[in-house]
């Protein structure tokens, strides 16, 4: 019998309508690969980076462009950081599209022999990356972070022992601190104290985490659904299209309800949440777009929920969801899914094929 086969597919906003050409629609679509197949991913708006048998590649509309020497990329609409095993580096997004990392990069940091598997992008020794200057920041010598993940405006470390950190702009209550202001260094988040997290996610003004349980925490800016709990804006948008017969999905009994008083919505949600997740889903992955949410249960299925004007949830239509959905497509071609990365406005999934 064969082993299964592993792919990616991409939902949403296409690198393609970011060159201002028409998009092949919300997909979804399979990116390609070759025989060397693809291991990992890295979107960003306009363009993403794939690791491949061959090493990395950088595609935007219509290039493709190998990076070799490089083993890690993190992107961004301005600059690409790369890391390989002596030495990290940012480029302007023009010269990595391009293929052309010649001459002097904007920023190089050289790295002391470690692990050969070291923690993965943002992290780097002492510290940790951005992919706009000023390029790297140090972590305070009692944060030893296992894993790291960057907003918009924030950042979110994932401690040896599964603690939890958050810092930077808390506006949105992003940091899950209780309040919304910001913290210029990084601060444990009390209230996911004694319960050990896998996985840390953040949005453009929104975060996760995943307990070593399975369970699901959310917390930060709630105006599009992305963190699953209920939106205001969102119940009055399905308010409009039943007024005006625009409406073409089919309504949960919960949204046939008359319109809630204001309390009954979220709008900001300033310490992390434990989601109700259909079923008793366990997670064992999380990612987050800008303003949208997505989830590996230990099942294999792929839930999505938030912003979803270019489809990017992958329910074949762009309408937005403040209520976690099983995507279907996987499930009806008999697809496993592994891994998920989001994109700003996209969500690619690593599934396995019977």
């Amino acid at each position: 019998m064969a082993a299964p086969r592993r792919a990616w597919l991409v939902f949403g906003f296409s690198i393609e309508e970011a060159a201002g050409e028409p998009g092949p629609g919300p997909g979804p679509r399979r990116l390609e690969s070759g025989p060397e197949g693809i291991s990992r991913v890295w979107p960003a708006w306009s363009y993403v980076v794939v690791e491949t048998g061959a090493g990395l590649e950088v595609r935007s509309a219509g290039l493709r462009r190998r990076l070799p020497g490089w083993a890690e990329a993190l992107p961004s609409e301005t600059h690409l950081v790369l890391r390989g095993a002596a030495e990290a580096q940012a480029w302007p997004r023009a010269a990595a599209l391009r293929g052309a990392l010649r001459g002097a990069p904007a920023w190089s940091r050289a790295l002391p022999p470690g692990p050969r598997r070291p923690p993965p992008l943002p992290l780097l020794p002492g510290g940790f990356a951005t992919p706009r200057p000023p390029f790297f920041a140090a972590l305070p010598g009692g944060v030893r972070a296992r894993g790291l993940a960057l907003g918009h405006e924030h950042a979110l470390a994932l401690g040896a022992a599964g603690e939890t950190y958050a810092w930077g702009g808390g506006r949105h209550g992003q940091l899950g601190h209780g309040s919304l202001e910001s913290e210029l260094q990084p601060r444990l988040v009390e209230a996911l104290a004694g319960m050990p997290m896998q996985a840390v996610a953040a949005g453009g003004w929104h975060s996760a985490s995943v307990s070593e349980a399975g369970d699901l925490y959310v917390w930060g800016w709630n105006e599009s659904g992305q963190l699953a709990l209920p939106s205001k804006a969102l119940a009055e948008e399905r308010a409009q299209d039943e007024d005006t017969g625009a409406g073409d999905t089919e309504l949960t009994p919960c949204q046939e309800q008359p319109a809630a008083e204001d309390s009954a919505f979220i709008s900001i949600q300033a310490f992390p949440a434990l989601l109700d997740l259909p079923q008793d889903l366990e997670v064992s992955k999380v990612s987050c777009g800008s303003r949208h949410t997505a989830i590996v249960t230990r099942g294999g299925e792929l839930y999505t929920w938030g912003w979803g004007k270019y489809g990017q949830l992958g329910h074949g239509d762009n309408v937005s969801s403040d209520q976690p959905r099983r995507v279907e497509y996987l499930v009806a071609e008999g697809l496993r899914a592994e891994e998920v990365v989001c994109g700003p406005w996209t969500t690619y999934v690593c599934v396995l094929e019977p």
